[in-house]
């Protein structure tokens, strides 16, 4: 394995760890987390890109701009208020729709050929979603507007991932600027939907985390990965982060993984294999 695909895989390490820190850092609204998270990972990413002389890259034209900065407010906010309001578990699992809506959105919008295997995976997937927030769960009264989050989240990112193509001259320097104008819309936001909340010592740890790993570094890593790296085999690791994530979850009890959550997770992760291993 390549020093490029290592780096790669260090990033889905870092974004396994993404829900965990957000539940680390409960209390503090949604979109104040996205604000601090990402002003956090901002400055960081900012720092490495002056070290390197390369502040220029920052100017990049408005819809490079409004992709970047749409792709993720929208996702994290969204994911942060699916963990704050549903069950962290199952809010995540359906969060990780995303690799699943990529194959499917990937027929309309890049005109690829979808074929009988990528949409049964894509069925399986939804399967799962189907039985792990269908009829027989239980939960919480207002859950339902978590899981409505965690499945606009899924949609945002998939629509994120498989506009990036027409994207591609965009250098990963410009990251920076996305992530700090990310912080001040969603700053604005907070400021106008949300009641402040000082952070404590356990939330401000949290924060610092997210900011330097997945809110951050990943993103760095990922795109060595992908650029240099073994792209295939990248892509096939991705599917072990969903699993990965939900275990972290259940170990440090901020869920159950019982029958039906276990096998949902089957279901929406094998279906991403199936759907990614389809030739042509």
């Amino acid at each position: 394995m390549t020093s490029a695909t290592l780096a790669g895989a260090g990033a889905l390490l870092l974004w396994a760890f993404l829900a965990l820190l957000a539940r680390s850092a409960s209390g503090l609204p949604p979109l104040q987390l996205t604000t601090l998270g990402f002003a956090v990972g901002g400055l960081l990413a900012l720092g490495v890109v002056a070290a390197q002389g390369r502040l220029k890259l920052l100017r990049q034209g408005r819809l490079a701009w409004v992709h970047g900065v749409g792709g993720l407010f929208g996702y994290h906010a969204l994911y942060f208020a699916a963990l704050a309001l549903a069950p962290p578990v199952e809010a995540n699992l359906l969060n990780y729709l995303w690799p699943l809506l990529i194959v499917l959105l990937s027929g309309p919008v890049l005109g690829l050929h979808l074929g009988p295997q990528r949409l049964a995976g894509v069925g399986f997937g939804f399967a799962g979603c189907v039985l792990l927030v269908g009829a027989g769960a239980s939960f919480p009264a207002g859950a339902a507007l978590g899981f409505a989050c965690a499945l606009g989240c899924a949609v945002v990112w998939a629509v994120y991932s498989v506009t990036s193509k027409r994207m591609a001259a965009v250098p990963t320097e410009a990251l920076a600027g996305f992530c700090l104008a990310t912080a001040v819309l969603a700053g604005v936001a907070h400021l106008a939907f949300e009641t402040t909340v000082v952070p404590d010592a356990r939330q401000w740890a949290s924060v610092l985390a997210l900011g330097a790993g997945p809110l951050g570094a990943a993103f760095f890593l990922w795109d060595a990965g992908m650029k240099r790296g073994d792209p295939r085999l990248l892509g096939t690791l991705a599917y072990a982060v969903p699993v990965a994530s939900t275990l972290l979850l259940v170990v440090a009890g901020e869920g159950v993984l019982d029958w039906r959550t276990g096998a949902a997770a089957v279901l929406v992760v094998g279906g991403g294999i199936l759907a990614a291993t389809a030739k042509g």
